[in-house]
């Protein structure tokens, strides 16, 4: 398969070997991507403004482009979505049969959408799609894939979804098997540091090495809910 637009950045991920999920990698690099062009070039581009203006942000992105400090940008942003947002509150008129259905509606659409989630989940979906062609066609990515230590809770089930619809039934099977010891071998090893930790806090235990045990609930963390921030 020819390096292309997702399989460089997928390769690259699956390169690293940081002993972090490679998908989680991914995300974060689509994230500050994202982030970069929507408070710089794609900001003034008429047809972005009309989508950040129909879909928004969620409360997780304005917060992180609100910590960016590039308040110009964003009141620009701002100031045109505030504009629309004066239409999504309207009652709808004394006539209307339901007053306050109108917002109500509007705002729940409003509420479940993002301009940046969106196209994060557009490209994330791809890189599975390439991730799961790579891995039954190149035995060097399979290696690859062998090699990570652990896929988190999330994206193992995008994975699982996207291999089951992109690949033959004896190829998806056989990707189970595999990502199935990456996942067994990892789970086994954190509940063991996550048990040495909580021991370590009984005085019986206080002499013993913390061995591997002293970061494991973040590990914890990261495994069960994928990219968060825990700083």
């Amino acid at each position: 398969m020819k390096e292309a637009i997702y399989t460089i950045p997928v390769n690259e991920a699956f390169d690293k070997m940081e002993g972090y999920c490679p998908f989680c990698h991914l995300y974060e690099k689509l994230q500050e991507d994202e982030l970069q062009l929507i408070l710089g070039a794609s900001m003034m581009e008429p047809e972005v403004r009309i989508e950040t203006n129909k879909k928004g942000f969620c409360p997780t992105h304005f917060s992180m482009m609100f910590a960016r400090k590039n308040r110009l940008q964003l009141g620009l942003i701002l100031e045109s979505h505030v504009e629309c947002l004066k239409k999504e509150v309207e009652l709808g008129g004394f006539l209307a049969k339901d007053i306050g259905a109108k917002p109500v509606s509007n705002l729940e659409k409003l509420g479940s959408s993002c301009y940046v989630c969106d196209r994060i989940e557009f490209s994330l979906g791809k890189m599975f799609e390439t991730a799961s062609v790579l891995w039954a066609r190149e035995k060097e990515f399979r290696a690859k894939f062998n090699a990570q230590r652990y896929f988190c809770l999330p994206h193992y089930k995008l994975l699982l979804q996207t291999a089951k619809r992109e690949l033959p039934k004896d190829k998806y099977n056989e990707l189970v098997k595999e990502a199935e010891k990456i996942m067994l071998s990892y789970t086994a090893e954190l509940k063991d540091d996550v048990s040495w930790f909580c021991k370590k806090f009984d005085y019986r235990y206080d002499a013993e090495p913390w061995g591997n045990s002293k970061d494991s609930v973040e590990r914890a963390l990261r495994f069960i809910n994928g990219s968060i921030d825990l700083k």
